[in-house]
């Protein structure tokens, strides 16, 4: 005799162990009007999986988030997010995809001309809220979620850096989505309070969500791990070994400052984590034959350049740092280069989207 309490039991356990791809793309090109960006892209990431972008300024992770959302259109290959087919997808299903996707970008974005509460309400009637003790509840509830209950009625002049992200990140959650995609979402604020978002968001996965963050703070990854996608010369490929290869390097935290210490043959040199470039600099040295060229980003390789280039230099100070003096031991010679710095966003930045939920 069939026991069907302990069939249907089974069939539950079964559809809860279940975990079903969320994000799909195969063979895609990412492209930015008419110029390819990422070419042959193909990933996948189940429900509840937490996922870094990485790689320098320009090299396709904003572009490739604008793809997930379909602010750039997929012509060429396959995807899907959320059930949405990417390349077959309707202009009027593109609102629907978007209420799928919690947005956070990194320069906010939020509506100056209102308190927090307000901005919150705005994108709740948006998408077809109408019930205003439903939406004060849902308001108070995301609030709570980002630990800001006490700030309904600040404007967003009266909020800091770190307060502002995560209104942003509360306005992400207000439709309750299956998927979180965050941009740089701590370029613009303190390395203790980008901590504490990246926390936010790790608890915000643990829950169910799967969340995309395109960074090249690469001390949060140490902290809070995750699948690592590596955005280089066209191409998108898994970095299986991303941790491993920063513990190699012994790069490690200091707690105190925050700072970035690497530790190459026998010497540090400590990088604070906030002034991290992205970009390759060059410091022209008395001798113009002579260059050194420091990379900012932490890969193994670029380390293994550095020391091969300052077998007989030391860097005092990191050429990112905003100081009036960088001391070069070339012949105990203190040169004061003057280091264009610009930062360049990835691609143009995107279009206000957090509003464009109807």
């Amino acid at each position: 005799m069939i026991d069907f309490v302990r069939l249907e039991s089974k069939i539950i356990k079964s559809k809860i162990n279940k975990v079903e791809t969320i994000i799909k793309l195969e063979n895609a090109v990412i492209r930015q009007q008419k110029n390819t960006i990422l070419k042959d892209v193909s990933l996948e990431i189940k429900e509840g999986e937490f996922v870094y972008l990485i790689g320098k300024v320009g090299s396709g992770k904003t572009s490739l988030l604008k793809t997930l959302y379909a602010e750039l259109p997929l012509v060429y290959g396959k995807g899907e997010v959320a059930s949405y087919q990417l390349s077959k997808i309707k202009k009027s299903q593109i609102a629907y995809l978007r209420r799928k996707c919690g947005i956070v970008f990194q320069d906010f974005k939020l509506l100056t001309d209102r308190n927090v509460y307000a901005n919150l309400e705005f994108v709740l009637k948006a998408t077809g809220w109408r019930d205003r003790k439903a939406i004060k509840e849902r308001i108070n509830e995301v609030l709570d979620k980002v630990e800001l209950p006490d700030k309904r009625d600040k404007f967003p002049h009266q909020l800091s850096g770190g307060e502002q992200q995560r209104i942003v990140l509360a306005r992400a959650l207000l439709n309750a989505p299956p998927i979180i995609l965050a941009d740089e979402p701590t370029g613009n604020i303190d390395p203790e309070t980008s901590y504490r978002l990246v926390e936010l968001l790790k608890d915000i996965c643990d829950s169910g969500k799967t969340v995309v963050i395109a960074t090249h703070q690469y001390d949060l990854i140490k902290r809070f791990p995750g699948r690592v996608f590596r955005c280089e010369n066209g191409t998108l490929q898994e970095d299986f070994l991303f941790v491993e290869n920063l513990t190699k390097m012994n790069v490690v935290i200091d707690e105190a400052t925050e700072d970035i210490v690497i530790d190459v043959s026998n010497s540090s040199t400590t990088i604070p984590r906030q002034q991290l470039a992205t970009e390759q600099e060059v410091i022209p040295l008395e001798d113009k034959n002579t260059e050194i060229f420091v990379p900012t980003e932490l890969v193994p390789e670029e380390v293994q350049e550095i020391v091969a280039m300052t077998e007989k230099t030391e860097i005092v100070k990191s050429p990112t740092m905003p100081t009036e003096e960088i001391t070069i031991n070339t012949e105990e010679k203190k040169l004061t280069p003057q280091v264009e710095e610009s930062k360049k966003k990835d691609d143009n930045g995107p279009d206000i989207i957090g509003f464009e939920l109807i």
